[in-house]
C-alpha cells in the first residue's frame, strides 16, 4: 500500500511545524525516562491559547539530572503541582495530568535534528499579563 506524505521528499523541516513562543498549556501527558545519566521527564502539553494554536501539541523533555533540577522544580511549582509530593521529592505522573500553566518555547536544531525547548515557565493566572508582553529574544 502506497500512502502519500506531502514534503517527505525535501527532508526539510515546515516551518509551520516550530511552535516558538508564549502558550497557554495543559499537561496531556508524562512520562518518566531514566535514561542512565541523563534521566527525563517527557511531557506532552496540548495548546489552549492563543486560539490559532488550539488544536496543536508538543512534547519536550524535563532533564533530572543534579544540574537541571531547578527547571522541573520550576514547570512543577508554577503549574501547580501537589506541594506535598513536591516536598516528598516525588513525582507521580498521574498528578500531573491536567496541570496548567504557560510555557515560552522555542526550537533549535542539532545534527539535522529539530527539538521543542521549554525556556520558562509560569502560573496560568498569569496569561492574561503576559500574553500581551512582547517577547524580546
Amino acid at each position: 500500500m502506497r500512502r502519500h506524505i506531502p514534503g517527505l521528499h525535501s527532508g526539510q523541516e515546515d516551518p509551520e511545524s516550530s511552535l516558538d513562543g508564549l502558550f497557554l498549556v495543559r499537561v496531556e501527558k508524562a512520562a518518566y525516562r531514566g535514561h542512565g545519566q541523563k534521566p527525563f521527564l517527557e511531557v506532552c502539553f496540548a495548546i489552549l491559547e492563543p486560539k490559532p494554536f488550539a488544536s496543536r501539541s508538543f512534547s519536550g523533555r524535563l532533564y533530572c539530572t543534579d544540574r537541571a533540577l531547578w527547571k522541573l522544580n520550576s514547570f512543577l511549582r508554577d503549574f501547580g503541582y501537589d506541594q506535598e509530593l513536591l516536598s516528598r521529592d516525588q513525582i507521580d505522573e498521574k498528578s500531573v495530568l491536567n496541570l496548567t500553566g504557560v510555557v515560552r518555547t522555542s526550537h533549535t536544531v542539532q545534527n539535522g535534528r529539530s527539538y521543542q525547548n521549554l525556556d520558562a515557565f509560569a502560573s496560568a493566572a498569569e496569561w492574561d499579563t503576559l500574553s500581551y508582553t512582547p517577547i524580546i529574544p
